[in-house]
């Protein structure tokens, strides 16, 4: 697969003209495009500019919702609850990070649950607004209306892959984990699908038990699933990990499976913890920096890469996009410039040579 590179401001810009032109306000476009480049930069071109074709239908069929604001549905000072009425999920989450963020500088932590919210991203671009200021960043998310992952020791998909992540302050750079409680995502599935092409290992189960390398499953009836992290083996943490990650976003916001809803919307949990609040951020630093450093210098298999901490890969990924320029998949460029065209906006021009895919060190 190739690349292209891209002068940040001109992406950015290009995203921001996109969604304007599918009815989001400006204001809100601001911040969900800031985001999306954001992510680019970090190298998850799944979740950055790519993901403006697939939000332009949900503004034009309102599932999106274009323009107004969240509704604060209680406000404890340290817990709170909002309904986000499906509004971008970037925009509300820079929201609530910067709402917890001054409210845990005072309590010494705080804490949002969000019911229907649309798409939030990327979780590391979040946690990372929030730990590159000193401060530690939980979020999870779930769709109480999908059904993709079935309960371990069951064949039925009824949870969703529900993401988490934490980031945190850390010598260098923050540490950025990101990952979810089924063993592969949504849009890998989709992604295997449309190609034709397998996975490499059984982390699909079909309709009648059995674990499968054939994603095509979630299509067929009965509909197979996706199996939790750990597999047929040990399934049962990821089973326990998602079972938190929805009790999290929909129990503690007063809106989830219970509901039955059938429109496709994003809960949030927030959690931001301030290291002055507890044994203090010196003391925090030099544990996290300890542990980092031992685990990085702890000899890697035989013919392995170095071992890396979380955010290491993004934080490359950043410091090349600061030199040669935003990397954006061919696959996803054609989908963009279909974007723009739509539109009859002008595209910004490549700059640099085509690169080839390759692993960020």
């Amino acid at each position: 697969m190739q690349h292209l590179h891209f002068e940040r401001d001109a992406l950015k810009g290009l995203a921001k003209d996109l969604l304007i032109s599918g009815g989001m306000a400006n204001e809100l476009a601001e911040v969900v495009a800031e985001f999306l480049t954001r992510t680019d930069e970090m190298g998850v071109t799944t979740h950055g500019i790519s993901m403006v074709p697939y939000y332009i239908p949900e503004l034009e069929n309102g599932t999106m919702t274009a323009s107004g604001c969240h509704e604060v549905v209680r406000d404890n000072s340290v817990t709170m609850v909002w309904d986000g009425h499906y509004l971008p999920g970037h925009w509300l989450m820079a929201k609530a990070i910067d709402t917890c963020i001054d409210r845990a500088a005072t309590f010494g932590v705080a804490a949002v649950a969000i019911r229907r919210s649309h798409h939030i991203g990327c979780l590391s671009t979040l946690t990372q607004m929030a730990a590159e200021q000193g401060y530690i960043c939980y979020i999870a998310t779930s769709d109480p209306s999908g059904k993709w992952v079935a309960p371990f020791g069951g064949i039925e998909p009824l949870l969703t892959p529900n993401p988490w992540a934490v980031g945190y302050p850390a010598a260098g750079h923050p540490v950025l984990i990101d990952t979810c409680a089924s063993i592969t995502t949504v849009s890998k599935v989709r992604e295997h699908i449309n190609k034709g092409t397998q996975f490499d290992h059984q982390w699909m189960l079909d309709a009648d038990g059995k674990a499968t390398t054939d994603p095509s499953v979630v299509n067929q009836t009965p509909r197979g699933s996706i199996l939790p992290v750990g597999g047929k083996d040990h399934g049962h943490k990821g089973f326990a990990m998602g079972l938190m990650v929805e009790m999290l976003t929909q129990a503690l916001s007063g809106h989830g499976r219970a509901n039955a809803p059938v429109r496709w919307g994003g809960n949030v949990f927030l959690q931001i913890i301030c290291p002055d609040a507890f044994a203090g951020r010196e003391d925090f630093l030099c544990q996290v920096d300890t542990l980092n450093t031992a685990c990085r210098s702890c000899s890697p298999v035989p013919g392995g890469d170095a071992v890396r901490i979380p955010g290491d890969r993004a934080y490359d990924a950043l410091s090349n996009s600061q030199k040669e320029g935003v990397r954006l998949p061919d696959e996803v460029w054609a989908r963009v410039t279909a974007a723009a065209a739509k539109f009859d906006l002008p595209l910004p021009e490549p700059i640099g040579i085509r690169s080839p895919e390759m692993p960020v060190r």
